[in-house]
């Protein structure tokens, strides 16, 4: 129970609070729960801030050495343990990967003492749990509750590992916020279509969207193809816009810290992952009024997007039906015209006022 009238302290634990969704999630959830009256500590792993977030904020890579031997380890580890201890918090929220099994069992039952919600953000459930389901519960079945971002990775958990505390709730957005960004002008003279993502990995698989593209009708419409993001994959995704003699019309723009403004000015946004958890740039993308393509991939379009409503679900990873897709937009405007007109409304479920009150109601503190 929470002690009436005293001021309930949440501890948010991240690796850091930039570039990813399930950073941004957490950076979100603290401006949310300071407006509530909640003292916010962010506790983030790795020194890389760039998100917008309330509180206080711990960074404890700014204790890490270059080393990063066993005894900075051990010092991050003990300053943590003695922090958390000396704040008493009623709850910890933690919203890292935990892929090392060992290390979030100590982690859990010798350094978590309040009571502690795990996120999952993904559908590959083995980033944040062992795949040995008996470890899995040793961990975990007592913590207070698990949280995934959709119904498909709830089920998933629950079928594998046989556990009871799992709770789906979605991603928030600040829609506000997106508001009052997306209206920056941008230095771009032609119609154009657009592509989001990490390209370290081949998870966005932005190799299949330009292969996408470069067969459908857009390039002789002389409609272009932006992307945002960064990574050592773009050297090879150059390359096969310059194969594909469409390197006049893909535009590699870099990772933009406000990319809103470039999904509001294009006709339809292309998601093409493998998989995703819940990706927020769809939610984004609908918040800036723009309707979006996506692969039905393993979890989270799907509970995103209604189809030929506020955008069109693709067979996941059909390359071919992705080119049909963008050709439809763009020939039946009709339809095109009627998703983009649903895309703002179909966010609004998912704004972070709504989103926040899940939570609360899952701490009990409303």
């Amino acid at each position: 129970m929470i002690i009436p009238n005293k001021k309930t302290k949440i501890a948010l634990i991240g690796y850091r609070l930039g570039i990813g969704g399930a950073e941004r999630v957490m950076a979100n959830l603290s401006v949310f729960f300071e407006k509530q009256g909640i003292e916010v500590h962010n506790i983030i792993v790795t020194d890389e801030v760039s998100y917008n977030f309330s509180g206080k904020l711990i960074n404890l890579g700014k204790l890490k050495n270059k080393s990063n031997d066993f005894l900075n380890k051990f010092r991050r580890f003990s300053f943590l343990k003695n922090y958390l201890n000396e704040n008493n918090f009623d709850f910890i929220i933690d919203f890292r990967f935990r892929n090392k099994p060992l290390q979030e069992l100590l982690i859990a039952k010798f350094l978590y003492k309040s009571k502690t919600i795990y996120t999952v953000h993904s559908y590959l459930i083995d980033h944040y749990m062992s795949n040995w389901s008996f470890l899995t519960r040793f961990t975990h079945s007592d913590s207070f509750k698990m949280v995934t971002i959709t119904n498909k990775t709830k089920e998933l958990i629950e079928n594998k590992h046989q556990l009871s505390n799992v709770q789906t709730i979605y991603n928030p957005i600040n829609i506000e916020e997106i508001n009052s960004k997306f209206n920056e002008s941008i230095e771009i003279n032609f119609e154009y279509i657009i592509g989001v993502g990490q390209m370290e990995t081949d998870v966005k698989q932005l190799d299949k969207l330009i292969i996408s593209y470069s067969n459908s009708n857009l390039p002789n419409q002389n409609i272009h193809l932006v992307l945002l993001g960064d990574g050592i994959k773009m050297k090879d995704y150059l390359l096969l816009a310059k194969q594909n003699n469409i390197e006049d019309k893909v535009h590699f723009l870099g990772f933009k810290k406000n990319p809103y403004a470039y999904l509001r000015s294009a006709k339809f946004f292309v998601l093409s992952s493998l998989n995703e958890g819940m990706p927020n740039v769809i939610l984004e993308a609908f918040a800036c009024g723009t309707p979006v393509i996506s692969f039905d991939c393993l979890s989270g379009p799907s509970e995103m997007i209604l189809n030929k409503n506020n955008g069109l679900l693709v067979e996941n990873q059909n390359i071919e039906k992705l080119t049909d897709a963008m050709n439809l937009f763009i020939d039946d405007n009709e339809l095109y015209t009627f998703c983009k007109e649903n895309a703002l409304p179909s966010c609004h479920h998912f704004s972070i006022d709504r989103i926040g009150q899940k939570w609360m109601e899952l701490m009990q503190l409303n």
